[in-house]
């Protein structure tokens, strides 16, 4: 088989969208940004959407969907998620395009064989519709994305630690939240149970629960006006050489940039 493509293509509060696959197909886990823009991205690396099996939607916020519309109906691409989320879709302000024909539900927990891949959704704990992440298993491999989470749950931390490769959000840093401009409610909205989760709460987690068959972990959703992505690495870092952990020797550490897309990485 091919090796495992991962690539993300933007992460963060700009728009959401990341590639997992082989190098002639695959998934997409959200579709955040333009679709001139994916396109864009999966031409860059010799795809294009009729290679693309399904999007798998994480939850309804505008930055996770905005793409969906026209990916679902005019380029006839299924797009998975919860029947809550789907409807969350359709009467989302930035779904001009609604879903009918391309709409798949999934449950939690549910495992679907797109292909070559199995993919296994699972509750995380967010302020949106329904909010799910994901585990993808393909030759042996399994990789879990968990994005947009207030805290990581029993749940999640099981999928996390089975996983060989983890996308896990480091959303922001807590001083620079607390001492920025954000007013109080979204202050409290972002650090809340059902907000996004720290740098030092991501790092906390890897350090606590770490796993020697992680071989990469990538941070992602980094805030525009609450983080840095030195900030971000550097914090996690620090809570893994606590545990006599070395980045870059027990497993590689990335962040993923808002706006531009990651390299390529072939498992």
């Amino acid at each position: 088989m091919d090796k495992l493509h991962f690539q993300s293509f933007g992460s963060g509060s700009s728009g959401n969208c990341y590639y997992i696959g082989s190098a002639s197909n695959g998934i997409l886990i959200d579709a955040g940004l333009s679709v001139r823009s994916i396109r864009k991205n999966l031409r860059n690396i010799g795809l294009d959407f009729e290679n693309i099996w399904g999007v798998f939607v994480t939850h309804d916020h505008a930055d996770h969907i905005k793409a969906v519309g026209p990916l679902g109906e005019k380029h006839l691409i299924p797009i998975y998620s919860t029947r809550l989320v789907h409807e969350g879709i359709q009467r989302s302000y930035c779904v001009t395009e609604k879903l009918y024909s391309s709409r798949k539900f999934i449950e939690k927990n549910e495992t679907v064989v797109v292909g070559d891949f199995k993919i296994t959704s699972f509750p995380v704990s967010h302020d949106s519709t329904d909010s799910v992440g994901y585990t993808i298993e393909y030759d042996n491999k399994r990789f879990t994305i968990a994005t947009d989470l207030g805290f990581v749950t029993d749940e999640v931390a099981d999928h996390l630690s089975q996983a060989d490769y983890i996308v896990l959000e480091a959303n922001y840093d807590e001083q620079m939240l607390h001492q920025g401009k954000y007013p109080l409610y979204l202050k409290d909205r972002v650090s809340s149970l059902t907000g996004h989760l720290s740098n030092d709460q991501a790092g906390t987690f890897l350090a606590e629960n770490y796993c020697a068959k992680w071989k990469h972990v990538f941070l992602c959703h980094l805030s525009r006006e609450n983080n840095f992505p030195e900030l971000a690495y550097t914090t996690v870092q620090n809570h893994l050489e606590n545990i006599e952990i070395e980045v870059g020797i027990h497993l590689d550490l990335v962040t993923l940039d808002r706006l531009t897309p990651s390299e390529l990485y072939l498992f």
